[in-house]
C-alpha cells in the first residue's frame, strides 16, 4: 500500500518533531496529549487514501466504482435476465387470468413468476400462457412441473404446472467477469470490424460468455460469429437474436455477418464403476456427472481436445469412487476432437454392471 508507513506513532512523532527542544514533548505532556488525539483521525485519512487510490485502478477496484471507470470506454455491466416460458392453467372454462397474475414454485426458498399476457380458459379447461420469473437471474430456470401453486383470487379456483422447464435467466454480470471484458477491451485494440470489435460486440449482450470470429467462413465478405454461453452451453435462441441485432447495427457496411450458437458436442460415457461401502449408485453417478462437467466447462473455447486421461480423473475424484474400468467417451477409448466453433458438453452417463 502506498501510505501503509503513516501510521498513528509514524505521524505523532513528525507533529512532535516541529516543537522546538525547549517544549516539553513527553508522554502526559500538554502538547503530547494535545497532538495524541489529532495523529489517530490523520492516519485513518491516509488509510482511507489508499482505499480510493486502489479504486482508481481497474484491478484493485470494485462494484460501482469498477463501473465508473469502465463506463470511460463504453462499457456497462450486464444486467440480470429473468428466465421466460409457459405454463399449464386448467380450471372451470371461461375463468379469466389476468396479465400479471402470479405464481411460484413450493419449497422453502420459492421462486416467482408472474403472467406476461391475459388468457381465458377455453372448453377444453385448459390454457397455455407465457410467464416470466418476476427477479433475473438463473433461480429462475426451474425444471418441468415445479411451478405448482397460484397466487392471489385464483388460488383455488384454477391450477397451475409447467410442463417444460424455464430458461434464459441469466445473474448480473460478476465484478470478475466485468473486470475481464474491461482489460480485453483496453489490451486488445479493436478497428473497424476486426475480431476484437465482433467478439467485444458479442459479450456486450447477458447471457454470452465469449464469441468466436471466423472472417470469410461463406466467401469474402461474411463473418460468422459462435456465441457461447455463460453456462458454457449454446445460448438460447432469444440471445443469438439479441446479439445478431446489435451486431447488426454496429457492423461495417460491407459485412455480411451470420450470428449462430455455439455447436453443442454430447459427451456420452460408459463405464464400470467400483464404489466405496454403502454407496449409492444414482448418487456416485451424478457426482461423476458434476465433475465431468466442471472439466468439460473449462475446455470450452480454450481446448479443443475431450482428453480421456482427464475425464478418468474426473470420475476418480467422485467421492464415492473407489475405481472405475471399461471406459468409454462416444464409444471410444481415446481423446475427442472437436471443432473451432463446437463445445463440449455433458452427455448420458451409463453405469455397466
Amino acid at each position: 500500500m502506498a501510505f501503509e508507513s503513516q501510521t498513528n506513532e509514524a505521524i505523532l512523532t513528525r507533529i512532535l518533531s516541529t516543537y522546538e527542544d525547549g517544549f516539553d514533548k513527553r508522554q502526559g505532556s500538554v502538547i503530547y496529549d494535545m497532538q495524541s488525539k489529532i495523529s489517530p483521525e490523520l492516519a485513518q485519512a491516509y488509510i482511507a487514501l489508499d482505499t480510493v487510490l486502489n479504486l482508481g485502478f481497474a484491478q484493485t477496484s470494485y462494484g460501482p466504482y469498477l463501473e465508473m471507470r469502465a463506463r470511460e470506454r463504453g462499457l456497462t455491466k450486464k444486467a440480470a435476465v429473468v428466465a421466460v416460458g409457459f405454463v399449464a392453467f386448467t380450471g372451470p372454462e371461461g375463468t379469466e387470468i389476468p396479465e400479471g397474475t402470479t405464481l411460484s414454485t413450493g419449497g422453502e426458498a420459492p421462486v416467482a413468476f408472474e403472467t406476461t399476457e391475459a388468457a381465458t380458459i377455453g372448453n377444453s379447461g385448459a390454457v397455455t400462457v407465457m410467464i416470466q420469473a418476476q427477479i433475473g437471474g438463473v433461480s429462475g430456470n426451474v425444471g418441468p412441473g415445479t411451478i405448482t401453486l397460484v397466487n392471489g383470487e385464483l388460488n383455488g379456483i384454477i391450477a397451475v404446472n409447467n410442463p417444460q422447464p424455464l430458461s434464459g435467466g441469466f445473474d448480473e454480470e460478476t465484478d470478475e467477469a466485468f473486470l475481464q471484458r474491461y482489460l480485453e477491451d483496453v489490451q486488445t485494440p479493436a478497428t473497424t470490424g476486426n475480431e476484437a470489435d465482433y467478439r467485444r460486440w458479442a459479450k456486450q449482450i447477458a447471457g454470452v460468455f465469449d464469441a468466436r470470429i471466423f472472417r470469410a467462413w461463406n466467401g469474402p465478405g461474411t463473418v460468422k460469429v459462435s456465441l457461447l454461453a455463460d453456462d458454457k452451453t449454446a445460448p438460447s435462441q432469444n440471445v443469438i437474436d439479441e446479439a445478431a441485432a446489435y451486431i447488426e447495427s454496429q457492423r461495417p457496411l460491407n459485412a455480411a455477418v451470420t450470428v449462430v450458437g455455439v455447436e453443442e458436442v454430447l459427451v456420452n460415457l460408459r463405464m464400470v464403476l467400483t464404489l466405496r461401502d454403502g454407496a449409492d449408485v444414482n448418487t456416485t453417478v451424478e457426482q461423476v456427472r458434476s465433475n465431468v462437467r466442471a472439466y468439460l466447462e473449462g475446455l470450452a473455447f480454450n481446448d479443443r481436445v475431450v482428453r480421456y486421461s482427464k475425464v478418468g480423473e474426473a470420475i476418480l475424484n467422485a467421492e464415492d469412487v473407489i475405481d472405475y474400468e471399461n471406459l468409454t467417451i462416444n464409444n471410444g477409448t481415446g481423446n475427442v476432437l472437436i471443432d473451432e466453433d463446437q463445445v463440449a458438453v455433458m452427455g448420458a452417463i451409463v453405469v455397466s454392471e
